[in-house]
């Protein structure tokens, strides 16, 4: 049953139906998380056997990125919800993907699933030196700046340096945005170079001084597009308006990706209730005139919900 279950999520590219909290009941809920996460390993294998399921034989880390992807934003839409059983099951969708990147990886004799669990284990130890070692930490900001500074030793101790030139070179080459990866979609990526650089003291004092900076740059978009500069100077003046953007968010502790998503939801929300509006009318949409459009807009805010 297990077997079959993991099969029809894994082949399936669209979803299964979701179900109601109260229909995801299990006798698996009462077993040990070590048993039924051998299991689960145990399944993994078997699908990638060589009598296993041709589609998962025919993955590999590579064809697996986007399903990685998928279902990372899957479980942020279930948690959103407020369903803990689609949360629940989305958070399965989720490790079943670190399943099947390990159990190719330990095909290859690269590293097995013991590897990562070990890995994340002993980084977690290594990580809370305020928890299991003796190094003090009152705050949460405290804690997350020794995290940034541990991070970069590990990163410096592993380098490939010779232990006679290992500190000079360490000094030129590291940094602590270096963990930055720069396959991050570009709002992600600004989120988290500015929240490592803030984590060891470069921040501002106060969000008076980002909304400056917002304001500032807009001066500046507006000068280069007054003065009819090239696209490529608009566009890096635009970039720094979305950038100080993001920046704000991360001093509020927003997440901007999260905050934007909601933004655009919002605004699928509102514009289909224009659409239904004018369809009302007895008209299409794209024939309402623009000052009618600015009317239904209107009458959208304040029919979504959103906006009580």
């Amino acid at each position: 049953m297990v077997i079959f279950f993991l099969l029809s999520s894994t082949m399936a590219p669209r979803k299964r139906p979701l179900r109601k909290s109260k229909s995801r009941k299990s006798k698996r809920t009462a077993a040990a998380p070590g048993r039924a996460f051998e299991e689960l390993v145990a399944v993994m294998a078997r699908l990638r056997a060589p009598d296993g399921c041709p589609w998962d034989r025919e993955q590999s880390h590579t064809t697996l990125r986007t399903y990685l992807i998928e279902e990372a934003y899957e479980v942020l839409d279930a948690l959103d919800s407020g369903d803990d059983a689609k949360f629940a099951d989305e958070l399965g969708d989720l490790l079943l993907q670190v399943l099947f990147h390990a159990q190719i990886a330990a095909e290859g004799k690269r590293f097995a699933i013991q590897d990562v669990i070990g890995a994340i284990h002993d980084k977690m130890i290594r990580r809370h030196p305020h928890v299991f070692g003796k190094t003090r930490a009152k705050t949460s900001d405290e804690v997350l700046r020794n995290w940034e500074l541990l991070k970069k030793e590990e990163r410096a101790a592993s380098a490939n340096v010779a232990e006679t030139t290992k500190t000079e070179k360490t000094a030129k080459t590291e940094s602590i945005i270096n963990g930055v990866p720069r396959t991050l979609p570009a709002l992600m990526e600004a989120f988290q170079l500015t929240r490592k650089a803030a984590r060891v003291g470069f921040d501002w004092d106060s969000a008076e001084g980002i909304f400056a900076k917002l304001e500032e740059e807009a001066a500046e978009l507006r000068a280069a597009l007054k003065s009819k500069e090239s696209p490529a100077h608009i566009e890096s003046e635009m970039g720094d308006i979305l950038f100080a953007a993001v920046n704000l968010a991360r001093f509020l502790k927003i997440d901007p990706e999260l905050a934007l998503k909601k933004s655009s939801q919002k605004f699928s929300r509102r514009f289909r209730e224009m659409e239904r509006l004018a369809r009302q009318q007895g008209a299409g949409f794209a024939d309402v005139p623009r000052p009618q459009m600015e009317s239904l807009w209107e009458k959208s805010k304040l029919a979504d919900p959103a906006s009580r």
